[in-house]
């Protein structure tokens, strides 16, 4: 096979993902996004120029060696494209899925200057998806160290955590709060964007491969205090997330039909929600639902609640009901990735920007009815650099509305501090901890992921992860002293 020149390589377009019909999907639970063809995988792997400095690479959190396996995967190795792919990431087929790929190893492409960059993450994803149905790539433990490490919290940055350690050789114990391992990446992601499948898939393997010993319905702070945890192991990362919801301070927002995001999803994905009507889920939400906040989580549950107004149609008939962002800037300052906000709006979830909430109404039997709203106006840019928004007096309108669901973002649980002595945190309720070693104020005691950052994406989690167990090794080995 003739080798491209750079010049050609640069003239293909990139190729497009196929999707599920949106008119189709908005009634179903299935994954949008259908993945590439292997075909459609290797012609996209064509554009990469394999660049001798590779800015997508530094743009990972994780480091993944992406000119490596796209050129591998172009030559139609796949085992190879695995094995470069695992060099980094033990969770490839979650993070093609749902990394924003845009602004992090997208973001650096050198193709992205002058036009399209490689669909890294969408190659990323074959990859994965590859090695799930394949398995070529076990992953291999080291001889037993004879050290135990408690790893607390099963999502993102607790599982690389855990793989990367019982990879060194350490005896890793996993715990976990809810029924089944898995965290945000179970229990707050939907079904249409990441699978259960996938994600159980890579955690399983990865257990039954090391084996790492998952323990769950296990919560710190009430299962076990940290000292305990300490006593029993050499080391502890805590990688317990951010699970505690914002809530506007408006009138109503303790009436029936006012939840956060947070629960919501939980709900949707604990009680089966996603195999509704065929399971016949607890959750119900009302015909009109309004979503305050504009970011991924807000996406997720609009999107859900768009899903379950038209199965919860389909059964007791009526209208389709109404799925609604409340939104207080622009549609340029969305901080979601742009390719959930077009989905949501193919599926038909109604955009109110410039809107913000003041009060939320009910009836006598304190039942959401409504959402009274101010208009804004975009004024100067604030602190994080988008611009303030500013209320326009007289301009107050009610929504009719019967559900409302805040995703207004997250703050670590208090729980997790609770006879924790020495474990300090900031103002805003996070871990303090080292972010290029994940080494708390506490002896011993590494942290990463959303508990230290707050809400966060589920690869910079990963990198804090695997940047701890690199630290907890080298400590364990007795290469680093605890300063």
């Amino acid at each position: 096979m003739t080798e491209l020149k750079a010049a050609e390589r640069m003239k293909i377009k990139r190729h497009d993902m196929p999707h599920q019909d949106h008119v189709l999907r908005r009634g179903n639970y299935s994954e949008v996004a259908l993945g590439y063809s292997e075909e459609t995988a290797k012609a996209e792997a064509e554009r990469c120029l394999q660049c001798k400095d590779p800015k997508c690479t530094q743009g990972c959190p994780v480091g993944v060696m992406i000119p490596q396996f796209i050129k591998a995967l172009r030559e139609g190795d796949m085992v190879k494209a695995v094995e470069w792919m695992k060099v980094k990431n033990n969770l490839p087929a979650v993070c093609g899925r749902v990394c924003p790929q845009e602004v992090q190893c997208e973001g650096s492409c050198i193709l992205a200057k002058k036009g399209e960059a490689v669909a890294i993450g969408r190659l990323e994803r074959f990859v994965g998806d590859y090695e799930l149905a394949h398995r070529t790539c076990p992953l291999v433990k080291a001889p037993d160290t004879g050290k135990k490490v408690a790893v607390v919290g099963s999502g993102p940055s607790g599982l690389t955590c855990a793989v990367d350690l019982a990879r060194d050789g350490h005896k890793v114990t996993l715990y976990e709060s809810l029924h089944g391992p898995g965290g945000v990446l179970i229990y707050g992601i939907p079904e249409f964007r990441l699978p259960k499948a996938v994600v159980h898939g890579e955690i399983s393997y990865a257990v039954e491969c090391l084996g790492i010993d998952v323990k769950t319905d296990h919560v710190i702070g009430r299962s076990f205090t940290l000292d305990e945890l300490l006593a029993e192991n050499d080391a502890v990362f805590l990688g317990t997330g951010a699970g505690l919801p914002s809530f506007m301070r408006i009138p109503g927002i303790n009436l029936n039909g006012v939840m956060s995001a947070n629960e919501f999803l939980t709900r949707v994905n604990l009680m089966k929600a996603y195999q509704f009507p065929n399971y016949d889920t607890p959750v119900r939400i009302g015909k009109k639902v309004a979503v305050i906040g504009a970011g991924n989580v807000a996406m997720d549950a609009v999107r859900c609640s768009k899903r379950l107004l038209s199965l919860q149609t389909e059964q007791s008939g009526g209208g389709p009901g109404e799925a609604n962002i409340v939104y207080r800037r622009s549609r340029d300052e969305v901080p979601a990735r742009q390719e959930e906000v077009l989905h949501a709006e193919e599926e038909g979830v109604i955009f109110n920007f410039l809107t913000n909430p003041i009060e939320i109404i009910g009836n006598e039997k304190r039942a959401v009815t409504g959402l009274k709203c101010m208009k804004m106006q975009l004024g100067e840019p604030d602190k994080s650099g988008r611009r303030q928004p500013e209320p326009i007096e007289g301009s107050e309108f009610v929504m009719e509305v019967d559900t409302v669901i805040m995703a207004l973002g997250t703050s670590p649980n208090p729980i997790v501090f609770v006879d924790a002595v020495g474990l300090e945190r900031t103002k805003h309720g996070t871990a303090v901890a080292d972010t290029a070693t994940g080494r708390t104020k506490k002896k011993r005691v590494w942290a990463g992921g959303d508990v230290v950052t707050g809400a966060a994406t589920v690869i910079s989690a990963m990198g804090a992860g695997k940047r701890a167990a690199a630290d907890i090794n080298a400590f364990l080995k007795g290469e680093a002293d605890w300063q």
